[in-house]
């Protein structure tokens, strides 16, 4: 038997929300009074941004942390600073352009330093608004979407932001919405038209939900188990987070959710059959779904995750080639529609290369329910969930 093919009830202590904290940080940076925050995520990227903010230095390195990026970025101009923003080889190769075109269409003075359309860039601050209304692609990234409307209470005009095309990630747009509002500010969102009137931000006390994404790899291990129960401490039914989806998704899957004022309770049911899922609002937890699809037999098909080939690797082909390893198969039948074929003989050894991404490594954790598996960089899970392996550990005790 595999270390963790069974295990008996315990308790996971999540980590709280990377997506939630990041956005409170900047609306609590923009806003005129003191706000209390809590339970802010330990994540690399949530206190990048922290220490950013609070030492305020020329020159905002954000590492590998793209919604640092993005954000900081709005955040940098608005407030009129003078900044350089760079970050790692990588996240100097993740596209910021539509971001930059918006502000400086609203304004913004915006250089590039190296090549058009990527980090590093200089901004120069925004001394006169130019436009109160802004097209911007629905499909690429919502961060570029979520940085304009949290800046966009301060803005002299406000702003009417037109999404257009195909909306992608709709959730956290609606997260970052409900944020604002948490801070007193209103946003009206009709159609693809979202507007913003000029408004004032309002010191409040907040606390951060625990995260759904770092959730979704204990579902899948419950769901590729042969038993056991976890219980998830600090999750809502209602989330703002769209990642709660793999809440539906699991319990095709295998996993029986049952919530209650702590959080919630998984345990092991069976597998109801889970054919098709499109993951354009909830881009994060396809990795997790596609391994737990190839673990447990499942054949199913993926629509919406287009946008993982800009993550913090192509993560299309960070999957195929990950899964192969152990046979299973994702197969693209059709532009951007993908079939995850299933394992049908699990090698004795998997040795996972993560290419620079937490969600590679945390995604195929569940695999040491059927083999042996080496995670190569066991330490890239810190961009978003420190304190991973040590969660595992407390699982292993309970078995």
């Amino acid at each position: 038997m595999n270390q963790f093919s069974a295990f008996q009830p315990c308790t996971i202590p999540l980590p709280s929300s990377k997506s939630e904290s990041n956005r409170a940080l900047i609306i609590d940076a923009l806003t005129e009074g003191e706000n209390h925050l809590h339970n802010l995520a330990e994540a690399r990227d949530t206190q990048t941004m922290i220490r950013l903010l609070k030492e305020n230095p020329p020159v905002y390195d954000v590492l590998d942390a793209g919604t640092t990026m993005r954000f900081l970025t709005a955040y940098a101009a608005v407030t009129n600073q003078h900044k350089v923003l760079t970050g790692t080889a990588r996240m100097c190769e993740r596209p910021i352009g539509i971001l930059v075109d918006a502000l400086r269409e609203i304004g913004a003075e915006i250089h590039y330093l190296n090549s058009e359309g990527y980090p590093p860039l200089a901004v120069h601050g925004l001394q006169e608004q130019k436009s109160g209304r802004v097209s911007i692609r629905g499909d690429v990234s919502s961060q570029y979407i979520s940085a304009l409307l949290m800046i966009s209470p301060k803005l002299p005009q406000g702003l009417q932001l037109e999404l257009e095309g195909k909306v992608g990630s709709k959730t956290y747009i609606e997260m970052t919405i409900q944020l604002m509002k948490a801070f007193g500010v209103e946003a009206i969102w009709e159609n693809n038209t979202i507007i913003v009137a000029p408004q004032k931000y309002q010191p409040t006390t907040f606390s951060v939900e625990s995260d759904w994404s770092g959730a979704s790899y204990w579902f899948s291990l419950v769901a590729c188990a042969e038993k056991g129960e976890l219980f998830l401490k600090g999750l809502k039914e209602n989330s703002l987070q769209g990642d709660s989806k793999i809440v539906e998704i699991m319990d095709k899957l295998g996993v029986k959710s049952e919530f209650n004022a702590d959080g919630v309770k998984l345990t092991k049911q069976p597998i109801k059959g889970f054919e098709a899922f499109d993951f354009t609002h909830c881009p994060d937890i396809a990795q997790t779904v596609a391994v737990t699809c190839a673990i447990v037999g499942q054949k199913a098909v993926f629509t919406g995750v287009e946008s993982l080939r800009i993550k913090e690797t192509d993560r299309i082909f960070a999957l195929q080639q990950e899964l192969a390893k152990f046979n299973a198969d994702f197969v693209e039948t059709e532009k951007d529609v993908f079939t995850l074929i299933p394992s049908v003989n699990m090698p004795n050894q998997v040795r996972i290369h993560t290419y620079d991404d937490h969600r590679m490594a945390m995604a195929f954790m569940p695999l040491m329910t059927k083999t042996r598996v080496i995670i190569e960089d066991p330490e890239v899970v810190n961009k978003s969930y420190p304190s991973f392996w040590k969660h595992l550990e407390i699982l292993s005790s309970n078995i």
